[in-house]
């Protein structure tokens, strides 16, 4: 997968990115983004939605702040630091909370994941219009053939009489969280990818504990101590708020919103791979044909121009 030119800004700003690390970039992410739904999944039973998610923020936030201070990063100005913090909220805290919030009153995961696929098309179309991404014949044909790849991929997990009788208000309140995840890239993108991707990760973060906390309050802070607890909470720290978030925002400085975009069509087959190895569930072949379909998908919605 390609993440496009070369680069000039990386970790640092002004400072070259090692071409391998970008190479490798998309892989893992994926990889590990897939891992995030089973944590979830793993977590549900003990923990709420807005808890889970803002004891996640609580911990992070001085864990990454205690990183950059011991490494010297500096700190972005006042303005850049409100655009992270405002794009924290719109990827870290309305996407994952509402998404996450639907899930627990009913919206099956597989309709969700079918809601979760529209977010390639829907930030491409954000980032035509806000960035001038220009999106090619090839580009717009991998995300069309991405959506129904997630579908078939999907498709075996919807059950017509469960979606049949969900609370309609679960819909758009998915598609808006969904919505919100892609305004958000594209906002990462275009107001904030100035600085220092460590220190204005830290401020994105501060950003979506402001709004999730109070949201944890109202849950009644719902969170169930014990080892599950534990393992889900320092998997979805260290390995999904720290390194999968760092990858992403790398990405997105890197190379187009609409290609990084892109990558999140693969989730939903890694995912269902990762289920059937973790928790034993069916993989069929329609769901393989599905993950093939979604493969050549994202190879040309990220070919190079």
């Amino acid at each position: 997968m390609v993440m496009g030119q070369a680069v000039e800004t990386g970790g640092r700003a002004g400072q070259p990115v090692n071409p391998l690390l970008l190479r490798v970039a998309p892989f893992a992410f994926v990889f590990l983004w897939s891992t995030g739904f089973l944590a979830a999944k793993y977590a549900a039973p003990v923990a709420g939605p807005f808890s889970l998610l803002a004891v996640r923020m609580i911990f992070v936030v001085p864990l990454l702040a205690g990183i950059a201070l011991l490494l010297r990063r500096p700190w972005p100005s006042r303005q850049l630091a409100l655009h992270a913090m405002v794009a924290g909220i719109l990827i870290h805290a309305v996407y994952l909370g509402g998404i996450f919030f639907a899930v627990s009153r009913g919206l099956p995961s597989g309709f969700a994941g079918l809601i979760v696929g529209l977010q390639p098309m829907l930030t491409a179309i954000f980032a035509r219009g806000l960035l001038g991404e220009r999106l090619t014949r090839a580009h717009l044909a991998g995300l069309g053939l991405g959506l129904v790849g997630v579908a078939m991929v999907l498709a075996p997990k919807l059950d017509p009489t469960v979606v049949g009788a969900l609370d309609l208000w679960l819909v758009p309140l998915a598609v808006g969280a969904v919505a919100a995840i892609s305004v958000g890239t594209v906002y990462q993108k275009r107001f904030a990818s100035g600085g220092d991707l460590l220190t204005s990760t830290v401020l994105q973060y501060v950003g979506a504990a402001l709004l999730l906390t109070p949201l944890a309050a109202l849950e009644g802070f719902r969170l169930v101590p014990g080892v599950q607890l534990a393992i889900a909470l320092g998997w979805l720290v260290v390995v999904l708020s720290i390194v999968t978030v760092l990858l992403l925002l790398l990405m997105i400085r890197e190379g187009a919103v609409s290609k990084v975009a892109a990558l999140f069509y693969l989730v939903p087959p890694v995912t269902a791979a990762l289920a059937f190895v973790v928790f034993g569930e069916t993989l069929s072949l329609i769901q393989i044909a599905g993950t093939v379909v979604v493969a050549v998908a994202v190879a040309l919605a990220t070919r190079r121009r």
